[in-house]
């Protein structure tokens, strides 16, 4: 789900932040003029801070006198979210805004921020974060106080403080049960596993990688495909569905992992909702329809697709003949793509839940997958069954569920694994892994990856893209997400084994 850099919806859900960045984006700028002081107000007190002081503070972590009274609110952690930068595409995010300002939901999120910024108004709120975009798209507290159109900046501290706790309740939850994971796992008893080979460690076999292009008529949707073949193939067909604003290649280290032990795996990239679609965002498209709410009937049909004509070409070419075995397919999801798994493993996609929970849950306690899974809602059906019987195994990797499939997930009758990461502020763990993983009814399995973020399972070459680059939210790749990947090489292995012979030995 490569997308925070450029979708403003997400600004308002800072991983780990605090009510400072969210004004720095709301309030209005004039190159004329700036801030001196900011008068804190906690009930009937009123206590005025210099913003040099602040500033200090910020680049030395040294408190002034003026701020001794607030020493206890001033901990590194927060000099840390104060001094963030925050980059955000300004053509993007003028799109957002001016959309957002017409809906209900943006109207409900300028009355929660005038509240915690009491002399200002919605209408000013609206002027100033438009005159912002226009000066910069690098945002951060103190470089927001030097254009500040006034003198004085007035911040309600416990209005700011509950609109904190708003914008970060699901993330927030997440890292509360982390001390909880963590207790249970050190006195639980360890059970080591110590087989004869090592399930991370590459096979045998040499890779072949093919670029396609299928066409879908009935759609008029042209799908790309990266096919990974070895000579000798057995077992099950895999194939991959991206994240938001991702594209195929990104477990490109596991499809190799997985052919080179003899297993073809078929990447499937997602028009409408790959990183091409998203880009087109810049070029005019209504910022509401950066997630079409089509791409939730339009994906798990790609995959059907894909699924039909691979038989057909495991049939009738000399070329795949015998590589695609579609009658058993394991399927792989990441973030997005985990609701397109879940969708064809049987989950009926429950809208009428799904809305209920959009209109009542403020914009600004949704998480990002909240945002998108609520782009569904637009879509004119109660219930939608996309089953398709050829899925004989379910894998996810920081699924976006939530309320998708409202209690329809024990529908699924075939073993489904999910990866979740401790530190994920895109799919927070409770709502979008935990809460789906007890309603599952089927064999199932859990992995938390502690310490583990939404991009810590994609392919190293991810560090370049929009995620990677993002500031909006910590994410930990490259190398210092290898441990994530290997767990994720020598299970998925291990899981997909399950259904070859070779199932006694992975077990």
């Amino acid at each position: 789900m490569n997308f925070l850099k450029f979708l403003s919806p997400f600004i308002f859900n800072v991983v780990g932040g605090f009510t400072p960045i969210l004004l720095s984006l709301v309030l209005g700028v004039s190159p004329c003029n700036s801030a001196e002081n900011i008068i804190l107000k906690a009930g009937l007190l009123n206590h005025k801070i210099a913003v040099e002081d602040l500033d200090e503070f910020l680049e030395t972590g040294e408190i002034s006198s003026s701020l001794q009274p607030y020493q206890f609110l001033l901990t590194s952690e927060i000099q840390e979210v104060l001094s963030q930068n925050i980059n955000i595409d300004p053509v993007i995010a003028e799109q957002f805004l001016n959309d957002i300002f017409k809906s209900d939901d943006g109207q409900r999120l300028l009355k929660q921020i005038s509240q915690a910024l009491p002399d200002s108004s919605s209408s000013e709120l609206k002027e100033g974060l438009k005159l912002l975009l226009k000066q910069t798209n690098n945002f951060n507290f103190i470089n927001f106080l030097r254009v500040y159109p006034q003198e004085t900046l007035t911040i309600d501290l416990s209005k700011a403080a509950i609109l904190g706790l708003k914008m970060n309740e699901s993330f927030l939850h997440s890292r509360l049960i982390n001390a909880q994971f963590k207790k249970g796992l050190k006195n639980s008893s360890n059970i080591e596993i110590q087989p004869k080979f090592d399930p991370t460690v590459s096979g045998q076999k040499s890779i072949s990688i093919e670029r396609n292009v299928l066409y879908d008529r009935s759609r008029n949707r042209y799908i790309a495909l990266d096919i990974y073949t070895a000579k000798k193939t057995h077992g099950p067909l895999v194939v991959m569905s991206h994240g938001f604003a991702s594209d195929r290649r990104f477990l490109r280290y596991l499809a190799k992992h997985l052919t080179s032990y003899g297993i073809t795996v078929v990447s499937v990239e997602h028009p409408g909702s790959d990183i091409h679609a998203l880009l087109k965002t810049a070029t005019g498209i209504n910022s509401s329809q950066i997630l079409p709410s089509e791409e939730f009937i339009d994906r798990p049909q790609d995959i059907s697709f894909v699924l039909n004509k691979l038989t057909l070409l495991n049939e009738n070419t000399r070329k795949f003949k015998g590589k695609f075995n579609t009658q058993e397919v394991s399927i792989i999801g990441h973030s997005f793509g985990g609701y397109t798994a879940l969708a064809l493993g049987g989950a009926s996609l429950d809208l009428k839940t799904l809305r209920s929970f959009c209109q009542k849950e403020s914009p600004l306690k949704r998480s990002p997958a909240d945002w998108l899974q609520c782009a569904a809602g637009e879509l004119p059906y109660p219930q939608r069954n996309f089953q398709d019987n050829r899925i004989r195994q379910i894998i996810i990797f920081n699924p976006i569920i939530g309320e998708l499939f409202g209690n329809n997930l024990s529908q699924i009758k075939v073993p489904t694994l999910i990866l979740s990461a401790s530190d994920d502020g895109i799919t927070p763990t409770i709502s979008h892994q935990l809460k789906p993983f007890q309603e599952l009814s089927t064999e199932k399995y859990l992995i938390m990856a502690m310490g583990g973020t939404h991009m810590s399972v994609t392919d190293m070459n991810s560090m370049n893209s929009m995620m990677g680059q993002s500031t909006l939210v910590r994410e930990i790749m490259g190398e210092k997400a290898e441990p994530v990947r290997r767990l994720v090489r020598g299970v998925s292995l291990a899981f997909i084994q399950q259904l070859t012979e070779e199932k006694s030995r992975y077990n």
